[in-house]
């Protein structure tokens, strides 16, 4: 397998150009170096402990994972620095939790109400070591989180008062950001976010409530938009790979380090051409349309990115030939596909290839694929 050249792999086959990783994972590193701030990067996006060590190896403190499946994966590869950045709840989960701090150096989780509150306390009192809570702070994503300001304040009154917990410190993630219509608009819905997120710090300083980490996430924001000074951590996921979704932000394709390797095998008329992968193995990730981060149809062609999958099934996909292109696409013919939304398609994958070069220089097991309890 290793020294494989690309194009000699089975299809469909998840692909990393190793060249694009290392860049995308420097060029955010150093944004969060120049920034004075830590880089906790979200591995949801790859779910593969190699690649976390990669993130690790580069300047990142530690890691961020959504689920309680991929923490205990991380942990058991090595990574012990782990911000679960969700609510734990269920009494399975709490067991599964209580083992898993007694494992790690430093864990944290989210909360946004007090029942999980309560329920974390009950789990973790009598244990040797406090567990790290970060309250998730609701600064216009409208997912999860609980109001800056006053709201926080008095549910970070009850972490500081529960037993078998420490209070870290807020987070959010603005992912309202991938809805801008414009870039400008990125560069504003982040701004207004990291504010809110530190005028709610002050507000709890202000209360005698210590907030050691002020931590903000969402790769548009942190790919356009400025850290504000106060803000102590930042949590980006798609940078590692990028998608099309995300080129369309940066304005290219080629730092887009992930692709799907995907055969013709079909050619039923002389314009169309037939792939042999689809919601299977490849996200069509499409989001609203007018928005900054929204790329047309189900994926892009690599070689060709002004070409893109227009339609999609779960076995196959297919796009039209450009009239006047003169491009020919034989069957048999390999291509690699930008997918829309690269986290996932990784889920979908057992391993990734490494690609340098041309050839497999690395595979690696996605061995949090399916880790999502």
């Amino acid at each position: 397998m290793i020294g494989t050249p690309l194009f000699d792999l089975d299809t469909p086959a998840l692909l990393i150009d190793l060249d694009s990783l290392d860049l995308n994972l420097l060029l955010m590193q150093e944004k969060a170096n120049l920034a004075g701030v830590k880089m906790r990067p979200h591995t949801k996006t790859h779910r593969t402990p190699a690649i976390g060590k990669l993130q690790i190896a580069a300047g990142a403190k530690g890691i961020t994972v959504a689920k309680l499946g991929e923490a205990e994966v991380m942990a058991a590869e090595g990574l012990d620095d782990i911000f679960i950045a969700n609510e734990i709840v269920g009494s399975i989960k709490m067991e599964r939790l209580r083992k898993l701090a007694r494992s790690v150096r430093s864990l944290a989780v989210g909360v946004d109400h007090r029942d999980q509150v309560e329920a974390l306390s009950s789990a973790m009192s009598g244990e040797p070591h406090l567990l790290d809570v970060m309250i998730d702070v609701d600064t216009g994503g409208a997912r999860t989180g609980v109001a800056p300001g006053e709201a926080t304040l008095d549910l970070a009154r009850s972490v500081s008062a529960a037993p078998g917990l420490r209070l870290r410190g807020i987070f959010t993630h603005d992912g309202n950001s991938y809805g801008a219509g414009t870039l400008e608009g990125v560069r504003e819905i982040s701004r207004n976010s990291q504010l809110q997120l530190l005028e709610t710090a002050r507000l709890m300083r202000s209360a005698d409530i210590s907030v050691q980490e002020v931590s903000i996430g969402s790769t548009p924001s942190l790919l356009m938009g400025e850290i504000e000074q106060g803000v102590t951590e930042i949590r980006p996921g798609s940078y590692s790979f990028m998608d099309a979704n995300m080129a369309q932000v940066v304005g290219t394709y080629a730092r887009c380090a992930q692709t799907v390797l995907a055969t013709v095998i079909s050619r039923p008329t002389h314009e169309r051409v037939v792939l042999d992968t689809g919601t299977k193995n490849l996200n069509e990730g499409v989001h609203e349309k007018g928005t900054v981060t929204s790329s047309a149809g189900h994926g892009r062609l690599k070689e060709h990115p002004v070409i893109f999958l227009e339609k999609i099934y779960e076995e196959h996909s297919s796009f039209d030939i450009p009239k006047g292109s003169g491009l020919e696409f034989p069957i048999g013919m390999k291509l690699e596909i930008i997918a829309n939304h690269a986290c996932q398609t990784t889920n979908f994958f057992d391993v990734i290839h490494g690609i340098r070069n041309g050839r497999v220089e690395t595979v690696w097991p996605v061995l949090c694929r399916g880790k999502s309890q």
